[in-house]
């Protein structure tokens, strides 16, 4: 008996496909769609057994907001979460928003089919190489990246930190050399070190570095803690 379900996944091209395959199969697709946003209204407004729902990022915050919300207007609509290979959290997160299923978006159609079939039978979908994976990452996690940010900010001294810190809040030479009381020429000199130690060629090119990397965070919060340590009745000494 076929399975009467939903596709939603932030690229069309694949819903539809994947729509395409399960309706030769002889499942009732009620939709097939791509919404950037609007994925739970959609689910909420149709009622299918089975919702499956694409993701490219499990592990961005928010990305299963959308299996709560249906979860939680339609509990008897189960979830199978279609997305790549993710962390240990990732399946853990998906799982505890209410999804019913996990399975890898580059898995064989016959494997989504089971996942379809299991999860609307009341089970849990996860194919037995995924939770293997999880818990082998889980046994040997692998190192962490290097911190961009962290290794950009060691490369600036604490006068160009609070140079970098102006650019991005848009001020030019002139602002950036009152705020700080020094000479344009002495300001002119420390924004081309910023951008000579962080290769970049120009002070928009910085300032998105800075905000991509976390840089700007790290420095604002460097600047908190210093403040703190110096207390309040003993001013922080001056940048050098």
């Amino acid at each position: 008996m076929g399975v009467r379900l939903m596709v939603v996944d932030d690229h069309r091209l694949l819903a539809e496909a994947l729509a395409s395959a399960l309706k030769l199969r002889g499942h009732r697709v009620l939709a097939a769609a791509a919404p950037s946003a609007g994925a739970a209204e959609l689910v909420v407004s149709r009622a299918p057994e089975v919702c499956l729902l694409g993701t490219a990022a499990p592990a961005r915050p928010g990305a299963f907001d959308p299996v709560v919300r249906i979860k939680k207007e339609r509990p008897q609509v189960a979830v199978v979460v279609l997305g790549p290979v993710p962390s240990p959290r990732g399946i853990a997160a998906a799982f505890a928003a209410g999804a019913s299923g996990y399975v890898r978006n580059d898995e064989r159609i016959e494997g989504v089919e089971r996942a379809m079939m299991k999860a609307r039978a009341g089970e849990s979908a996860v194919a037995p190489q995924l939770l293997q994976q999880a818990f082998e990452e889980l046994l040997h996690p692998a190192a962490q990246p290097d911190d961009e940010g962290a290794r950009l900010l060691d490369l600036l001294t604490p006068r160009e930190v609070e140079v970098l810190m102006r650019v991005a809040d848009g001020e030019d030479t002139r602002l950036i050399a009152a705020g700080m009381d020094i000479a344009p020429s002495t300001a002119r000199t420390h924004v081309q070190r910023v951008l000579m130690k962080l290769e970049v060629g120009s002070r928009l090119e910085a300032a998105a570095l800075a905000a991509r990397t976390g840089l700007l965070e790290r420095a604002a919060g460097g600047r908190v803690a210093h403040a703190a340590a110096a207390g309040p009745d003993e001013p922080a000494p001056p940048p050098q």
